[in-house]
């Protein structure tokens, strides 16, 4: 008899604090409904063979119907090369291996998603989080339910090994699942929200790919400049402003690209308090909840120029049948967005942005990475 198992994780939509990671400072996210799957089942020599949905597959609500697989081999009884940068399959198996998890035997590996790819929905951090989970299960490792170190794994497999920028919203929003607040500084907090959001949110594809790096560039690069120009005012920090607002008249002293795009950076730290606030006390509004929501994203519009016409058309189709608020997820520039609507608003705002040419799929909160079962085949 050989083991086998079924294992799943979550995509993730950021809630407050989009662009606001590399600059040391927070996230709320909420994971979501939308997953990613694995199965395995062990093999008689070392070989680890991958089959997972073909790559065309990219956008929102692609179904596999016909099983088409691209395929990964990997040989544990030889050195593991890569073979692109980015090789996340092998860097997976790479660093469970330098972190001493005894992979002795090989698998065969089949996996599925309902994650668009290269739209905003970390298809390829869920990617890693469910076969590190996996892998764990096979094994029996004692970590296989501890989720901070299946994040930190993750980290490591997608980020620190191929030395790329990047941060640990992603991973540590699947492991964990929920809502969850991570703090940027030295080292990453994490803290779990017990709050379940009331409604729905619906996700649209702008069915627009996105240049990630040029759009992080382009949004981040002028921030951190306009951050080091004020070092001399004693600024550190985005939080130096929200602590002592006198200090705003600071802005003066930089170019009008800083000074808008460091302001509309600000603004967003303060809708992320607030936001922060209401899911925390028990005060939460469906109304001011989607207002921050919105306000967030025009910041992420105005200051950043993170959005699109077509983004811009979604939302406004989606306000003027009933939704509260909106954004853009993720880096921008296409890819995926979101809007939040009260249960009852949430199929004639799925309609209506459908008729103008746009797939959606209404979402809620979800769990974390998880075995979904077990089997002796």
């Amino acid at each position: 008899m050989k083991k086998r198992v079924f294992t799943s994780t979550p995509s993730r939509i950021c809630l407050f604090g989009e662009h606001q990671d590399y600059l040391g400072l927070e996230v709320i996210a909420s994971a979501v409904n939308l997953r990613f799957y694995a199965t395995a089942e062990e093999r008689d020599d070392k070989i680890i063979r991958i089959r997972i949905r073909d790559e065309k597959f990219h956008y929102l609500g692609a179904e596999n119907t016909g099983g088409e697989y691209e395929e990964k081999i990997i040989d544990l009884s030889k050195p593991i090369v890569y073979d692109k940068q980015r090789d996340y399959l092998k860097s997976v198996v790479n660093v469970l291996l330098k972190n001493g998890y005894k992979l002795e035997r090989g698998y065969d590996i089949t996996m599925d998603s309902e994650i668009p790819i290269g739209k905003g929905m970390c298809s390829s951090s869920t990617m890693i989080i469910v076969l590190i989970k996996t892998l764990l299960e096979m094994i029996d490792s004692p970590d296989k339910d501890d989720v901070n170190k299946i994040a930190l794994l993750g980290f490591k497999a997608e980020v620190a090994e191929f030395n790329e920028p990047g941060g640990m919203m992603d991973h540590y929003t699947s492991a964990i699942g929920g809502l969850v607040h991570l703090k940027f500084n030295e080292t990453t907090e994490v803290e779990k929200i017990d709050t379940v959001i009331p409604g729905s949110f619906i996700l649209f594809d702008s069915l627009e790919r996105k240049n990630t790096l040029k759009v992080l560039a382009d949004a981040k690069n002028p921030v951190l400049a306009a951050l080091e120009d004020l070092k001399a005012y004693g600024i550190k920090s985005i939080r130096d402003f929200y602590h002592d607002e006198s200090r705003l008249k600071l802005l003066d002293n930089l170019d009008e690209v800083k000074k808008v795009k460091l302001a509309g950076s600000i603004d967003n730290y303060r809708i992320l308090k607030k936001g922060e606030k209401m899911l925390k006390d028990g005060s939460f509004s469906p109304e001011e909840f989607g207002s921050l929501i919105r306000a967030h994203h025009e910041n992420l519009r105005d200051a950043l120029n993170i959005s699109t016409p077509v983004i811009e058309k979604i939302l406004e189709t989606a306000y003027k049948n009933g939704a509260l608020g909106g954004k853009v997820n993720g880096s921008g520039g296409g890819g995926c967005l979101y809007v939040y609507a009260r249960d009852e608003d949430c199929e004639r705002i799925l309609n209506a942005v459908k008729e103008i040419g746009y797939p959606g799929r209404i979402i809620k909160q979800d769990t974390g990475v998880r075995l979904d079962r077990t089997e002796l085949a």
